[in-house]
């Protein structure tokens, strides 16, 4: 429910009949894990996905009983069993589902104060009491941090790719013509002011804060640089060419920062994906965070072998008590 919640609140507050359905186990393999949320509202209009199309159906009917009835729904889609016996829809990935469908409660002030918070980015949670006597425990983490300091074309890029990809983005340039709503809004945050400056004033970097340097200046790169390699922060990068990146290095060392310091730079920034535009190179970058943050080694796929999706913290979670086990 929290993943849709900047969907679900305009819902909620207009009054609009709603009930979610949330993966609460996953057998084997699935195309979303535990806490995945399809909504659908009484007039059927669908919000989110499942399984991206294999089992949705079926979990929109189950969430439109919910809403009929006011009750508690719960199924099971995809496959099961020693000899992989079908139970309603199936999942083309081979592996098995268990939802819950249950009406969200649009006059409980809990779930408007979690819907908000999960809207706005910021971390979220809560406890539903389901009629049957289980507990719904849903969290939703702050959205991780990027921060993109110029605000070229490039950087117009990796704001847009970077949104789409769930970073909430502030886009920081000491021009003031450059950083606008205009040119940038997708951005969480605009800021006008030198680079380095702004991450001095930084509001509780961690390690889900990604910082890219794509100003093209050493005057306003450097003095970045230094202080974001001086941050808490989970990734740190600089758009640049090799030429460039050697440059730039000799003259953070003459700066003061260490080799150990240095050695956690991401430049030249992002995956080689051969990108050429600054669409292309966006999502280089994103990847390569991406990567960076889960441990992941970038090849593709087909490259390896093992499960596709490694396990993550929990989303949800559903003690069931006795009764209903």
């Amino acid at each position: 429910m929290l993943e849709l919640a900047a969907d679900l609140l305009p819902l909620v507050d207009a009054g609009v009949p709603v009930a979610a359905v949330t993966v609460t186990r996953v057998v084997r393999s699935a195309p979303r894990g535990v806490g995945a949320t399809l909504a659908v509202t009484s007039d059927a209009r669908v919000v989110g996905s499942l399984s991206g199309g294999c089992v949705e159906g079926d979990a929109v009917m189950l969430g439109l009983d919910a809403l009929r009835s006011g009750e508690v729904r719960r199924g099971s889609f995809g496959f099961t069993g020693p000899d992989d016996a079908v139970v309603a829809a199936g999942l083309a990935c081979g592996g098995a589902i268990e939802v819950v469908a249950y009406p969200i409660d649009g006059a409980d002030p809990r779930v408007r104060e979690a819907l908000c918070a999960a809207a706005a980015g910021r971390e979220s949670s809560i406890d539903l009491a389901l009629d049957d006597g289980a507990v719904l425990a849903l969290r939703r983490p702050a959205r991780p941090r990027l921060i993109v300091l110029g605000a070229g074309e490039h950087a117009a890029a990796l704001c847009r790719v970077g949104a789409a990809s769930g970073f909430a983005v502030t886009v920081c340039d000491a021009w003031a013509l450059l950083v606008t709503a205009a040119r940038f809004p997708e951005a969480s945050e605009l800021v006008v002011a030198p680079p380095h400056e702004y991450l001095a004033s930084l509001e509780a970097p961690d390690e889900g804060t990604a910082v890219c340097v794509l100003t093209h200046d050493e005057r306003l790169d450097v003095p970045a640089l230094r202080a974001a390699l001086r941050l808490p922060v989970g990734f740190v990068g600089a758009m640049g060419s090799r030429a460039t990146v050697a440059r730039r290095a000799a003259l953070l060392m003459q700066a003061g920062v260490t080799e150990a310091e240095l050695a956690r730079l991401h430049s030249p920034l992002g995956l080689d994906l051969g990108a050429r535009t600054p669409e292309e190179t966006a999502l280089s970058v994103i990847a390569e965070i991406v990567a960076a943050r889960t441990g992941a080694d970038a090849r593709p796929l087909r490259a390896s072998d093992g499960p596709l999706h490694a396990a993550s913290a929990t989303a949800c979670s559903l003690p069931v008590p006795e009764a209903v086990r």
